[in-house]
């Protein structure tokens, strides 16, 4: 599902591809559900291509949304990421990733989960995995 959940450099909230033109792509906001063309110029990312930094192997963001998911119960976040200060951020992320690197994992970048994670579950966006790819037979 992460996979057409797309953040736009330049743009708050996150986007749900709905449609490819030519040189351009048609998404909508999960924000407030507006539609509009992205184009080639804009910095799109997929949900689905980033990680998170740890002390060994990088962590795909649909584990660590899951995580979060899994300590608020499925719930909107009890962390406020516009008015919580560097250590409840870094003592959030702690507990849902608790092998975080601390070096290059900025509060900004808590927070931006946070908000996400937020954002997705108001759009009713729950299931971070990847989709199981199916084997031709």
């Amino acid at each position: 599902m992460l996979k057409n959940i797309l953040s736009i450099t330049g743009k708050s909230g996150l986007f749900k591809l709905i449609s490819r033109g030519n040189n351009m792509l048609i998404v909508e906001s999960l924000l407030d559900g507006k539609r509009m063309p992205t184009y080639a110029r804009d910095k799109i990312v997929s949900l689905a291509d980033i990680s998170m930094f740890t002390e060994g192997d990088d962590v795909p963001l649909w584990q660590v949304l899951e995580n979060v998911k899994k300590h608020e119960d499925g719930e909107l976040s009890a962390l406020d990421p516009k008015t919580a200060d560097k250590k409840a951020l870094c003592d959030y992320m702690t507990i849902v990733l608790p092998d975080w690197d601390q070096e290059r994992v900025y509060p900004s970048d808590i927070r931006k989960l946070v908000q996400w994670y937020n954002i997705l579950i108001n759009a009713n966006i729950t299931d971070f995995e990847p989709e199981k790819e199916e084997v031709a037979s």
